[in-house]
């Protein structure tokens, strides 16, 4: 007489009440990025928990990165999907901060600095508000960080034309890039959507990459800031080869071994 064995996974025989937050929260995001965007009524009713608790759920898979939160539930975050700026300041904000603070130990008085849009690097700007400087230019491209910057003592800011997109309060198209070739700047800050040590530094939008590889022509330092969950993923558009970075800050989540290739490579990693 022959048994049948179960091929069931060990959370499968678990009402999902009784499931652990770990294991719920998984189903969660699995769930969100099958049907493309959940509600908070239907994740709730699904798993036989209260509606406070799915939103401490969906809160801190986006904090992680892992969904983008909306009112009233959440949004499948595709890598080659551009997130609004608003959404961005919000995930993983406690590691762009410290990302920041490394980034503005790296400014020093009287010299001439490009900061990229995104919200990394709207941070930066914050630290810079920050800093006694007695004097600072800052090309920007960003509305949001020239509107942070705009009445800091000693902080000349310079911003070029060209195309606002509303999704990232950002300028760029050919304008932008014709403004750009006529400056200089000693260090630049740049926000990266993706980054893998084979194909470059990458960004889901084509005009911005355009810009962004001009910034890099005119800056004589490269500093790329983007938190641990913006490595190995992968865009539409290459602004440029890893090789070209001076420094990437990360946080302290990186994969120790894209650490390495990218040190392997000649970059300097710095874990915030």
């Amino acid at each position: 007489m022959s048994s049948t064995r179960s091929t069931s996974s060990p959370s499968a025989d678990k009402p999902d009440s009784a499931l652990l937050i770990d294991e719920r929260r998984q189903l969660i995001r699995d769930q969100v990025q099958a049907q493309g965007r959940v509600t908070v009524e239907e994740l709730a009713e699904r798993f036989g928990i209260s509606v406070v608790t799915i939103r401490s759920d969906l809160n801190a898979l986006a904090a992680s990165g892992a969904l983008m939160r909306t009112h009233g539930g959440a949004l499948a975050h595709r890598d080659t999907e551009e997130v609004p700026i608003s959404v961005k300041q919000k995930l993983r904000h406690e590691q762009k901060v410290r990302i920041a603070i490394e980034a503005a130990k790296l400014i020093r008085d009287g010299e001439t600095i490009l900061l990229d849009s995104g919200s990394t690097t709207e941070e930066i700007a914050k630290q810079i508000r920050g800093l006694r400087l007695q004097s600072l230019n800052v090309i920007t491209n960003a509305l949001n960080i020239a509107v942070l910057l705009a009445t800091v003592p000693g902080v000349n800011v310079i911003m070029p034309g060209g195309l606002l997109r509303q999704n990232s309060y950002s300028l760029s198209g050919p304008q932008a890039v014709t403004a750009l070739q006529s400056l200089y700047a000693d260090r630049l800050f740049l926000g990266v959507d993706s980054l893998d040590p084979d194909i470059g530094l990458m960004t889901p939008h084509l005009l911005e990459a355009q810009l962004n590889a001009q910034m890099m022509k005119i800056a004589r330092q490269i500093v790329a800031v983007a938190d641990a969950s913006k490595l190995m993923k992968r865009n539409l558009s290459v602004i440029a080869p890893v090789e070209q970075l001076d420094i990437l800050i990360t946080d302290d989540e990186a994969d120790p071994a894209i650490v390495a290739e990218l040190r392997r490579r000649s970059v300097d990693v710095v874990l915030a």
